[in-house]
């Protein structure tokens, strides 16, 4: 009897050892990383929030071409000169054709200076010319010049693209600078994701290990048991299928914290070789979140609050350029200038004439069989449409913001409860070990208590997640960090 006891004592010590080491075990990497750091290194490292920065830089590029469309454009064209020996057909004076040999060269230079007018969609322009032309056959060279040449290009009766741009390009550069944003706090959002995958992955491994160790003592206390007769032989074996089973639980979540290591370091790309130790973010911030903070800060830095004005502008030059471009429609074209002519370049800027020209071209359809109507008629019906869509879209994104802050309350309160009812289930286990070394608890009794330690760790361990992933989620919603009171 006093070997007997001996030897419960003993494993009494064990088991309370291995408790505690399952428990308080650490990851012996040199650094182990916060949620917040985890967070920050994926914003300025990651892929995705490369990606993102890329499209933001692109989306400035197009921004700078929209910019430059408004400012004077200087510009230089010509031909090099071309050479040509061939026969060409001259109607003669009596009606006849004959072919007569011809070899020369042309060239020519022009110098424009132009300007858009976003006002009216037309464009001015100054020019300088100069064309020579040489005849081989009879040894001739000719020049001719326009050394000043001022005209205007203007529609008139016409959709104003330039007008509809100078409305919409801004909207949509801002859009894109609020659409980075939220780019990058999805970024945070999604590796949040990957986090607790992670973490809940090794502590799940750290919780196999340490059933392992309990179940694989609690079999060796059943085997002296057996040996003394005090426990049948099908409790014996109902000790050892659990410990069969625990080191199954073991391989699995190995493998799973594995898995989820490769998806963390995927994602960031910057934790290196080995595993990943991570800090357990159980440090609840004390602040309060209503629904209309919440949505004032969502309306003031949401992209889609300026997609709206930019969704709207758009339907609206959709009619404006289905009525401008499908019933009459006028161009005009005027210039005034100077212009020379010589057989040699300095003649040619001798006491130039004035040269002008003046020329309206117009369109107007007379039969269409309702062309113009349908098409006009339809860019009002996406208008409406679109007036509708942005309408409902405003409306779920009251519901969604709603939603998501009673559900950040909700997942706050459940970190609370789940925590205490994991300190309540593991103190429980432990007594419950205590007293089935002694003989005074059932193996059933036994279980009954572990499962419901993992339950509960588990369960906090996913209230943590939830509370921070709707944290972060709330963050995507209003480029505003609550926990610190500062804007994104």
């Amino acid at each position: 009897m006093m070997y007997l006891r001996l030897v419960h004592f003993i494993l009494i010590l064990l088991l309370l050892s291995i408790s505690i080491d399952g428990f308080s075990q650490n990851n012996d990497n040199n650094h182990a990383y916060t949620l917040e750091e985890i967070i920050k290194l994926s914003k300025d490292k990651s892929l995705a929030s490369l990606q993102a920065n890329t499209i933001k830089e692109n989306k400035y590029w197009q921004w700078k071409t929209f910019n430059s469309t408004y400012k004077p454009q200087l510009s230089m064209s010509g031909s090099l000169p071309g050479f040509n020996r061939t026969f060409q057909n001259v109607q003669q004076n009596d009606g006849s054709i004959a072919f007569v040999p011809v070899s020369y060269n042309y060239s020519t230079v022009d110098l424009s200076l132009s300007q858009s007018i976003g006002l009216t969609g037309g464009e001015v322009f100054i020019s300088s010319k100069i064309e020579q032309f040489k005849n081989f056959y009879i040894d001739q060279t000719q020049y001719s010049s326009k050394p000043t040449f001022i005209g205007i290009k203007q529609p008139l009766f016409s959709y104003n693209a330039l007008r509809w741009d100078r409305k919409i390009q801004p909207l949509r550069y801002a859009e894109s600078q609020k659409k980075f944003s939220e780019d990058i706090e999805n970024v945070g959002l999604q590796v949040s994701a990957l986090f607790f995958e992670l973490l809940i992955s090794q502590k799940i491994y750290d919780i196999s290990k340490n059933n392992l160790a309990n179940n694989d003592a609690i079999y060796n206390i059943g085997k002296v048991r057996y040996s003394l007769g005090k426990i049948s032989e099908n409790e014996l074996l109902q000790l050892k299928l659990a410990l069969i089973n625990t080191n199954k639980a073991v391989a699995q979540a190995a493998l799973g914290a594995e898995v989820a290591t490769l998806n963390l370091k995927s994602f960031t790309g910057f934790l290196g070789e080995g595993d990943v130790k991570l800090i357990l973010p159980d440090s609840i911030p004390a602040f309060n979140i209503n629904v209309d903070s919440v949505l004032s800060e969502g309306t003031r830095k949401r992209s889609d609050i300026v997609s709206y004005k930019r969704r709207t502008l758009e339907a609206e030059r959709d009619v404006a350029e289905a009525r401008g471009t499908s019933g009459f429609r006028a161009n005009l074209v005027a210039t005034i200038g100077l212009s020379g002519r010589g057989s040699a370049v300095s003649e040619v800027y001798r006491n130039p004439a004035n040269e002008q020209s003046f020329n309206i071209g117009f369109n107007f359809p007379i039969l269409d069989w309702g062309l113009r109507t349908s098409k006009i008629k339809t860019a009002q019906a996406n208008k409406k449409l679109v007036e509708y869509t942005i309408a409902q879209e405003q409306i779920n994104f009251g519901n969604q913001i709603r939603t998501q802050v009673k559900q950040f309350t909700m997942n706050r309160e459940l970190v609370k409860i789940n925590k205490e009812a994991n300190e309540i289930a593991q103190k429980r286990y432990s007594i419950s070990m205590k007293r089935y070394v002694v003989g005074d608890l059932g193996i059933t009794d036994l279980n009954i208590a572990l499962q419901e330690k993992d339950s509960a760790q588990s369960e906090y361990l996913f209230s943590l997640k939830n509370f921070w992933l709707s944290y972060q989620y709330l963050k995507v919603l209003t480029l505003y960090d609550f926990k610190n009171s500062k804007r994104n």
